[in-house]
């Protein structure tokens, strides 16, 4: 999915607004030629246009020509907060891992406007960013290095004071001009063929600290929903999605069947949720966990009964996929909800 498809909040405005500031720019000089007042930034319903954050973003390049080398300074002060919902549903997440696969999931709510490619060699992962190809100059460079830092600071407030990159990589020859010298222990070098992060796989697999299935999944539901009203067009993965969600596990649906439902060939649909970022077989994943946390939370079923709804042949196999989706064991999410399992018969 393009992100710079969507509207967003004002949340990542506000921010350049407040840099702005504190260099003597005012606010009324960043928001030329885009009809925003500073009222309307401080309403919670509003959703911004993308073109006019470019347009702000532009603007500021043009009242502080510096700004171009301020993206990674600027993005570093995105701070969990600024992305909202998604913002408490990466807070939740069970590991670095299930945080990183929501932020994926839900990229147009995190203001960035550079596509991020995610590989792994086994041990470490590295994230690599690209402008949009409408951007290029001063503005590529700026939005590329603003995701960039905000990533790391992503990485830092979901996991915590041990958040450490191996490499923070620049393809600008001089990254003595972005005024930061190390990020998350990293040293900012320049002159490297991509502009990418890199970590150890480990912190991924860390149990987080403040970690909630349930709040997750509302969280997840709701950006879900945030995302709906905010796409300039048909989202497949959402509607895969949904549709999965209101059908039977025990005979689960086949994407063959989907792609009967949206009038196309099975082949487009699966391009059309790679465009995404998805596959079929990770959003009936998600839609089995999201149904095993609900009948969790209900407290109906015994966790036999729960495997057995979901289409599992066996309940240890059940035990594995949740452990896998959540990072605990189905006993484990019980015990944490105070749901004693309902009696035999």
């Amino acid at each position: 999915m393009d992100p710079w498809l969507y509207s967003r909040s004002p949340a990542s405005i506000e921010l350049m607004l407040r840099f702005a500031r504190q260099r003597g720019v005012a606010d009324g000089d960043l928001l030329a030629a885009t009809r925003l007042s500073v009222a309307d930034l401080k309403d919670p319903e509003m959703a911004i246009a993308a073109d006019d954050e470019l347009r702000i973003i532009g603007n500021l390049l043009g009242c502080l020509p510096e700004a171009a080398d301020c993206g990674l300074e600027i993005g570093l002060s995105y701070q969990l907060s600024a992305y909202g919902l998604l913002g408490y549903g990466l807070m939740s997440s069970a590991t670095g891992a299930a945080a990183l696969a929501l932020a994926q999931s839900f990229l147009p709510l995190t203001y960035t406007f550079a596509r991020i490619a995610v590989t792994t060699d086994g041990r470490n992962t590295r994230m690599t960013f690209t402008a949009a190809s409408q951007l290029s100059g001063s503005a590529a460079r700026f939005v590329v290095e603003r995701a960039m830092g905000a990533t790391s600071r992503v990485l830092r407030d979901v996991i915590g004071s041990e958040a450490r990159l191996l490499a923070f990589e620049l393809a600008r020859p001089h990254p003595e001009r972005v005024g930061v010298q190390t990020v998350l222990g990293a040293v900012v070098r320049g002159g490297c063929s991509a502009d990418s992060i890199s970590f150890a796989n480990a912190l991924l697999h860390r149990p987080l600290p403040q970690a909630n299935a349930l709040t997750a999944t509302m969280c997840e539901r709701m950006c879900r929903e945030l995302l709906q009203r905010r796409s300039p067009r048909i989202d497949t993965t959402a509607f895969v999605r949904a549709h999965l969600a209101g059908r039977p596990f025990r005979h689960p649906p086949l994407i063959a069947g989907i792609a009967r439902l949206l009038n196309i060939s099975e082949r487009t649909l699966k391009r059309r949720l790679k465009e995404e970022g998805a596959t079929f077989r990770q959003l009936s994943a998600l839609a089995r966990r999201d149904r095993a946390n609900a009948l969790i939370a209900e407290g109906r079923l015994s966790l036999a009964q729960i495997a057995d709804d979901l289409g599992f042949s066996e309940p240890s196999a059940f035990s594995q996929a949740y452990k896998s989706w959540t990072g605990m064991r189905p006993t484990e999410a019980r015990q944490r909800l105070g749901r004693d399992p309902p009696p035999a018969g």
